[in-house]
């Protein structure tokens, strides 16, 4: 799997995580201290986020990191 696929499908998972826990991307932004058009970017998969931005979002998310990248495959 390609590293865009890899983060579209992240994406996808942290999208399904707000959605579950009735979080605008706005609200989830402000929790996770960064830029709503930043966080946008992240769910449609189109930013290679940090570790340590991955953190704040899960914090924000109030789930763990491994939920979210779970069986991911590995970049090729």
């Amino acid at each position: 799997m390609d590293e865009g696929a890899i983060l579209h499908e992240l994406g996808k998972r942290i999208r399904t995580q707000r959605k579950s826990i009735g979080l605008t991307q706005e609200a989830l932004a402000l929790a996770a201290n960064v830029d709503r058009s930043y966080y946008g970017a992240v769910e449609r998969g189109e930013r290679n986020v940090t570790f340590t931005v991955l953190c704040r979002i899960s914090a924000a998310l109030e789930c763990d990191i491994a939920r979210l990248t779970q069986a991911l495959p590995p970049v090729v």
